[in-house]
């Protein structure tokens, strides 16, 4: 039994796990915690979304659909190893499962008993990722994604003293399911396992650099944006709106300052609590850092 990580422990978990993370939206506050309890957590479970592509998938996950509100997972995992957190909280992935398997989950036995009920609120117990995946059994587990899956699971092991063998796919869970579809989850666990050998955590990617405020004139012309200013800057700082959930790009980002980019800026303004002139262009110093935009 263990209390949920915050949100800026999940981040740190994943991050020191060797993870690239991406936090979507408003992830932070996103949760079905209105419909019932989240916690104590007992486990990891893997789930396939039948879904192609990394944009649609994420917000897929994140809005959920008419049968089935968002969040439907905590984290997306898409291909190319790329965590995209989408929940914090309740979040509907698990459903109703087996309460033997809970309860061999929590003493982490080394066989699950098969899943033939579904009386236990599993969405309480387990934190759940969604791997971009079609479930067809053709489409392919790139090995960055593989990784991503059991260094996510390594992770949040890792940071409640948890074994490999509170690990398990939504298929030992739920009758009927067959995510995740196209590896085991028993060769998973022994991943996990290996990876959990070690005392400390993955070596941490290189910090990353960010680009320094400019200053306001770097963004104006005669007063108004410079719209037509060409420079990789802008190209970084779009893809940082879009991953934040501001972009407004019908294409792009690019490298050459648009009305597009000045109406994103203005939206990630506004999600730092500005309203009024104060949201209007140009950036200013404590959104622009708070947004940490890659040094080109």
């Amino acid at each position: 039994m263990a209390t949920p990580l915050t949100a800026d422990r999940l981040v740190k978990a994943l991050r020191d796990e060797g993870l690239t993370v991406v936090e979507h939206r408003s992830w932070r506050t996103h949760n079905r915690n209105h419909k019932g309890p989240w916690g104590p957590v007992h486990g990891v479970m893997i789930h396939h979304t039948v879904t192609s592509g990394t944009a649609n998938s994420v917000e897929l996950c994140y809005n959920g659909h008419s049968a089935l509100p968002g969040p439907l997972c905590h984290g997306v995992i898409d291909k190319a190893g790329v965590v995209h957190l989408v929940g914090n909280g309740r979040a509907n992935h698990a459903g109703s499962g087996d309460d033997d398997v809970l309860q061999a989950v929590i003493a982490e036995r080394e066989v699950l008993p098969p899943d033939n009920e579904a009386n236990t609120d599993g969405n309480r117990y387990f934190y759940g990722f969604e791997a971009i995946n079609l479930g067809d059994g053709k489409d392919p587990w790139p090995a960055a994604q593989l990784l991503a899956i059991e260094r996510a699971a390594a992770a949040l092991c890792r940071a409640h003293g948890w074994s490999e063998r509170s690990v398990i796919g939504h298929l030992e869970w739920q009758p009927g399911k067959i995510d995740p579809r196209g590896f085991t989850m028993n060769s998973m666990r022994t991943r996990v396992a290996d990876r959990l050998e070690d005392k400390a955590p993955a070596v941490k990617p290189p910090a990353v650099k960010y680009e320094p405020y400019p200053g306001a004139a770097f963004f104006l012309k005669n007063g108004q944006p410079a719209i037509g200013k060409t420079s990789p800057i802008f190209t970084a700082m779009g893809k940082r709106l879009v991953a934040v959930g501001c972009g407004r790009y019908a294409v792009g980002p690019g490298p050459q300052l648009g009305k597009a980019d000045v109406t994103s800026y203005e939206a990630w303004q506004r999600k730092c609590g500005y309203t009024g002139t104060a949201a209007k262009w140009p950036p200013g110093k404590t959104t622009w850092d708070k947004l940490q935009v890659p040094k080109s």
